[in-house]
């Protein structure tokens, strides 16, 4: 059943990826062309502009004080989740959000769920090809640091795992397939889906890794943890 006026809220903060989270927002802006009250924003600390990687500055529309409305919150990865994952007031937003509103990230933002206890017992995925100082002896790739931080998740393979309220992608470019896969968590059919996908010229790449998901068991989807976990 389609939910009317889903809203995206897109986390932003400092040296986040650039394509963590413009992918996601691209995937729902071309969808809008078809659904005009689809809705997607940047969240960030502050109303001030946020700094991203390689120096890309972006104006969020909301800040956390306004609280705004949202169907779905989304933490992306890059080289600042590792201060993130410490950042109190983020922490204080994610549990304070509505039982009904999905919690998602792409890439490292699933560190942060891992931080905050929020991945025990859970299916959840990060990125799994390394750069070159994660395939040295003096690092480890994503998804296995998300292994150390969380050890209670459920560590897959997949490019999206669906947990039911939680919703994570693998690394970087994962970040379209979570948009396409919101989408479909918004009720959206999969014809709505391929016509957007065939707009952004992406129909190729949709058809090879549309079902590329790792869906929670029953009894797994119902076990989502409130985000009061402490």
């Amino acid at each position: 059943m389609r939910k009317p006026g889903f809203r995206l809220g897109v986390y932003v903060f400092k040296n986040a990826e650039i394509v963590d989270y413009a992918a996601p927002c691209g995937v729902f802006s071309v969808a809008r062309r078809f659904d005009p009250e689809l809705d997607v924003f940047l969240v960030a600390e502050s109303m001030r502009p946020v700094q991203t990687e390689a120096g890309f500055t972006v104006l969020p529309n909301y800040a956390f004080a306004d609280r705004p409305a949202m169907d779905a919150f989304l933490i992306p990865g890059g080289p600042g989740t590792r201060q993130e994952m410490h950042n109190r007031n983020l922490q204080a937003f994610v549990r304070a959000l509505p039982e009904d509103c999905l919690v998602t990230s792409v890439c490292t933002g699933s560190w942060i769920y891992g931080a905050m206890g929020l991945l025990d017992g859970l299916p959840a995925t990060s990125r799994k090809e390394p750069d070159r100082l994660e395939a040295s002896h003096l690092g480890r790739t994503p998804i296995d640091r998300l292994a150390e931080i969380a050890p209670a998740c459920r560590i897959s393979r997949a490019r999206v795992v669906d947990a039911g309220r939680i919703v994570t992608a693998g690394g970087i470019s994962a970040g379209m397939e979570l948009g396409f896969h919101l989408l479909r968590r918004a009720g959206y059919d999969e014809g709505f889906l391929a016509e957007v996908a065939r707009v952004m010229e992406y129909h190729r790449a949709w058809a090879l890794y549309e079902h590329d998901i790792d869906y929670a068991g029953p009894g797994l989807a119902t076990a989502v943890p409130r985000l009061t976990t402490v």
